[in-house]
């Protein structure tokens, strides 16, 4: 273990102990490679609970150290902690999390999430999630809410074995709560901007008066609370249906974890999409929404969602 590396975490736990006034032995280090540290270095803070049980954080340290090093002060990091131990606190985070090694307690509470597979690269090592080109599709934990966002946390990979589940299973489940919870809906730009309280259009059902852009200028994809609203395509059904209405095979272009632009390969090329999409993201993604630089399709026959490789430009898909 390298001198800085060692001198951060003794750093980190005296700090700990002294601002969240807890003793020594609550505060632990486990290096990479145990139960619980399977792909990396954590420190673990214990706060007691009722009886004799115990709520137990697990701190991740290499993103952490990563900041230290690079100049952030250890206060912030600590109250960086300190806040999130506060919000697990008030979403009732220990409490629900006790129930996760039981799948009937919490298949309900199941979704799927959306994100940047390169980008999320160490944190998903751990976690349950399948992957799509450079999207990973997350399987999360649904908490609660608390100022008026949803609480969830990335499922851990130890409890597909604890339930006794196949991830096949397990994941069709959540992509039918995710639609459950949070249906899709076309947005049409112009009532964006003039409606506030415009929700979006209804496509799933047969409706006659329902019709899609089938031009250039492409439908905005995306659910009834337009966040994380991109998993959208990939909800039972979605990206056959919009297939159906439009006429042909899609081209998606994801702007952002929150909407996918859904056009017909016949009216665009994939090329130009990329460029479009590329200025989209330098533009007016902020860094913690974005989610891919790449193409992706919808094939009717495959019935399949997959990335565009740059070789198939100008030769169709």
């Amino acid at each position: 273990m390298e001198k800085d590396y060692e001198e951060f975490i003794d750093r980190l736990r005296e700090a700990l102990v002294r601002e969240l006034e807890i003793s020594e032995n609550q505060v632990y280090f486990r290096p990479k490679g145990g139960k619980y540290t399977k792909q990396c270095d954590k420190l673990f803070v214990e706060f007691p609970d009722e009886g004799d049980r115990k709520n137990v954080c697990a701190i991740r340290l290499n993103h952490l150290y990563t900041d230290w090093s690079q100049g952030l002060p250890m206060r912030e990091i600590v109250e960086r902690i300190r806040g999130e131990v506060a919000y697990a606190r008030k979403t009732g985070f220990f409490e629900k999390a006790r129930t996760l090694s039981d799948y009937e307690k919490v298949r309900t509470e199941l979704f799927i999430r959306l994100l940047n597979e390169e980008q999320y690269r160490e944190e998903l090592k751990e976690c349950v999630y399948q992957k799509v080109g450079d999207i990973a599709l997350v399987l999360y934990f649904r908490i609660g809410e608390a100022q008026g966002s949803i609480a969830s946390m990335k499922v851990p990979k130890g409890y597909l074995e604890e339930w006794g589940m196949e991830e096949e299973e397990v994941f069709e489940k959540a992509l039918i709560n995710t639609y459950q919870q949070t249906p899709p809906r076309i947005y049409f730009w112009e009532r964006l901007v003039y409606d506030p309280e415009y929700r979006g259009e209804e496509f799933m059902e047969h409706r006659p008066e329902f019709r899609p852009y089938r031009g250039v200028k492409g439908n905005c994809l995306s659910t009834v609370l337009r966040t994380n609203g991109a998993v959208a395509v990939f909800l039972p059904g979605v990206a056959r249906r919009l297939s159906e209405l439009i006429g042909q095979d899609l081209y998606l272009v994801f702007t952002s974890i929150h909407e996918v632009m859904v056009h017909g390969v016949d009216k665009t090329r994939p090329e130009d999409l990329k460029q479009i999409l590329a200025d989209t993201i330098e533009k007016a993604t902020p860094k913690e929404d974005f989610l891919t630089y790449q193409i992706y399709s919808y094939s009717r026959e495959r019935d399949e969602i997959f990335m565009v490789e740059e070789t198939s430009f100008g030769a169709g898909v």
